[in-house]
């Protein structure tokens, strides 16, 4: 495989603080060994696009913010690196597979399907293939990743991590999820509480909220593989995933900037400061 920058690291322009974010899921480079076999406009439709930008400001307020370059497509971050579909293997992969429910439905870490009738491929992939995409992809990002936290961690003795994301607007449907109100603007998800600080999420639903914006927690996203592994409260380290309600801000059907997405921007940009101004009062530089 053709040596690639699979991830793009923002540093902090300002005297650094234990933030780190990650947006998984807003990489829209495709590669051309992925040879997909639907409509790149099809393909694009399950992007995280324009994620990165709309958080920019993280650097401003110390914290660093890591964007992967890769679509999820073509592999997903937010995934476990045994969270294989044998189905979309040409031979036996040499380790043990532990696909998940998603995985079934055709988005697992490597995806199969944008939709239930919709295969992204009309050939099954070598094995040699996917571990190709893992290793040029995959394991370095999360490597960035880690060490972007481990960094903060020792710095400062904790660290809060933010898994940024964006959720269609028929997200329920996607989901299978029979649900008798609409969709939240935003959905912070915590795992039920299990992998951030609360007071932390509470400052975030206030900022949301006090802004006009509608708010949930863990409905319909709990968050994934990414701030289940970053997550661990009583270890100091604080994960939570938010994801944004995509008509906010851009076209879902061109990918194109929206008329509001400057002020979403710049709503985030002044939310970003505050949580900043969260964590800058709860550590100290060791």
């Amino acid at each position: 495989m053709t040596t690639r920058q699979p991830f793009t690291i923002e540093r902090p322009t300002a005297p650094p603080i234990a933030l780190v974010c990650d947006s998984p899921h807003s990489g829209r480079t495709y590669f051309p060994d992925f040879r997909h076999a639907i409509d790149r406009k099809r393909l694009r439709q399950v992007e995280d696009t324009h994620v990165e930008a709309l958080w920019s400001s993280v650097p401003a307020v110390g914290g660093a913010l890591l964007h992967a370059h890769f679509p999820r497509s073509y592999v997903d971050a937010n995934r476990g690196i045994d969270d294989i579909d044998p189905q979309l293997l040409d031979g036996v992969w040499p380790g043990p597979l532990n696909p998940g429910e998603k995985t079934r439905l055709g988005s697992g870490l490597i995806w199969r399907k944008v939709a239930a009738d919709t295969p992204i491929y009309d050939r099954l992939l070598p094995v040699a293939e996917v571990q190709a995409r893992l290793d040029a992809c995959y394991k370095p990002y999360h490597a960035a990743l880690a060490s972007l936290i481990e960094q903060a961690f020792q710095a400062f003795g904790s660290v809060w991590h933010l898994n940024l994301h964006s959720m269609p607007n028929n997200a329920y449907e996607r989901l299978r999820i029979e649900h008798d109100h609409p969709l939240a603007d935003f959905v912070l998800g915590d795992r039920d509480g299990t992998t951030s600080d609360p007071a932390f999420v509470d400052v975030l639903e206030q900022e949301l909220r006090a802004r006009g914006y509608t708010v949930a927690r863990n409905d319909p996203y709990k968050g994934v593989q990414l701030i289940a592994n970053i997550g661990r409260p009583a270890l100091l380290r604080y994960s939570l995933q938010i994801e944004i309600r995509r008509p906010l801000y851009m076209d879902e059907a061109t990918r194109e900037r929206n008329a509001n997405f400057a002020a979403v921007q710049a709503d985030l940009r002044d939310i970003t400061q505050v949580l900043g101004k969260y964590v800058t009062e709860r550590t100290a530089p060791r």
